[in-house]
């Protein structure tokens, strides 16, 4: 009866079959894997939040599929802030970076064609290509101490039906940012072959330290034609704000990327998925998000010292970490990752992710999240390494 773009598995996995159980039976959790920045106890300018979305012209619907002028007007101004100039005629407003991405595979591809997508990520870019009828194939990260692009086997991936390259940068969850001389080769690789790069960069603002040769965003002069997506979800913490965007690049000799946005503002005509009062709201919300964003920086920054204090001289290792929310720890590989879950969750209620939830290659690898409260982060960290260390 129902479409086989929905023939996905819903049985659910060992490890979430025990967290409902516990949770069912009163169990304390120390949750190393909460991402809703909404549900961890920071503090959020509240009044001038409230006050955004609280504007009598929001009861007026102006439908406009790229967005409101005010609304991109404001995203420009953001990449302003940070020394990028654009064109907000090169927005275009969505209601989440997932829609986003659904939107450029109605774009970029028909029923079958190819998206390379980078392994390890987080695991979405199958169920949403999915649902389009796009096919994902992956391209490996390397680690040696540091990520890397695996180019040869990137280009083995390419194949006819290839239409993009996406690029998370920084990648969730190993936290590691593009280099400049890894663009400079995807990006003439991508133009030689005819391939749209899309750059999912809704982590671009949490950066742990400076590297002179990290790339913070894909937006700007670019040989191939390249969009860019973030969002309030992650720059300002407001996921339940429901608002993102698309930001086209390319040659700046070539048409593609202005037909690239008639195409796309054709697509979101015939959604308009984007809420009015949240347009509306955007360029004050932009303004009170340095604050919530210093916010986050200062938990994930605590969490992370910690995590580096802690871990000293245990049997678990720290991969590097150059952005984002999370950390990937190395532990021995004397049990399975989903052993190591499960013995966590059931013996010290303690709650993380298997690697393989993100497609690493190899055991055993535990992702965590710097955003808990720093209490529960520290009790949490000490019983996994308590663990470790037996």
């Amino acid at each position: 009866m129902f479409s086989s773009r929905l023939n996905w598995s819903q049985h659910p996995n060992r490890l979430s079959i025990l967290l409902a159980e516990k949770r069912q039976a009163g169990a304390q959790i120390l949750d190393l894997t909460e991402s809703n920045p909404t549900r961890v106890g920071l503090a959020y300018p509240q009044a001038e939040i409230l006050d955004a979305l609280g504007v009598a012209s929001a009861l007026r619907y102006h439908p406009s599929p790229r967005g409101l002028d005010s609304a991109r007007e404001a995203v420009a101004g953001y990449y302003h802030d940070r020394g990028t100039e654009i064109s907000p005629d090169r927005v275009l407003l969505t209601a989440s970076t997932s829609e986003a991405y659904a939107y450029l595979f109605k774009l970029l591809t028909n029923p079958g064609d190819e998206i390379l997508a980078p392994r390890p990520s987080y695991p979405l870019f199958e169920f949403l290509a999915g649902l389009e009828s796009v096919q994902i194939r992956q391209y490996p990260l390397r680690y040696d101490g540091a990520w890397h692009v695996d180019f040869d086997a990137l280009k083995r991936a390419i194949s006819p039906r290839t239409r993009g390259i996406v690029v998370v940068n920084p990648n969730n969850p190993t936290g590691s940012f593009l280099k400049q001389a890894e663009l400079d080769i995807l990006d003439s690789l991508a133009a030689e072959r005819g391939l749209a790069i899309l750059s999912d960069e809704v982590f671009r603002d949490y950066a742990f330290g400076g590297e002179a040769d990290r790339v913070s965003t894909l937006v700007g002069d670019r040989q191939a034609l390249t969009f860019s997506m973030s969002g309030l979800s992650k720059i300002a913490g407001l996921p339940q704000m429901k608002l993102g965007w698309i930001v086209a690049s390319g040659p700046r000799s070539e048409e593609a990327p202005d037909q690239a946005m008639d195409a796309l503002e054709l697509i979101a005509d015939t959604y308009l998925s984007v809420a009015t009062p949240v347009q509306l709201a955007l360029p004050r919300l932009l303004e009170v998000s340095g604050r919530i964003l210093q916010e986050i920086r200062q938990r994930t920054a605590v969490n992370l010292s910690r995590l580096r204090a802690a871990i000293h001289g245990s049997p678990a290792t720290l991969l590097r970490l150059e952005g984002g929310w999370y950390a990937v720890l190395q532990v021995p590989r004397t049990r399975t990752e989903e052993e190591w879950t499960l013995k966590l969750l059931d013996e010290c209620g303690v709650l993380v992710q298997p690697g393989f939830f993100f497609d690493f290659e190899s055991e055993a690898y535990l992702v965590l999240s710097l955003l808990p409260e720093p209490a529960t982060f520290a009790e949490g960290v000490s019983r996994l390494l308590r663990v470790a260390a037996a």
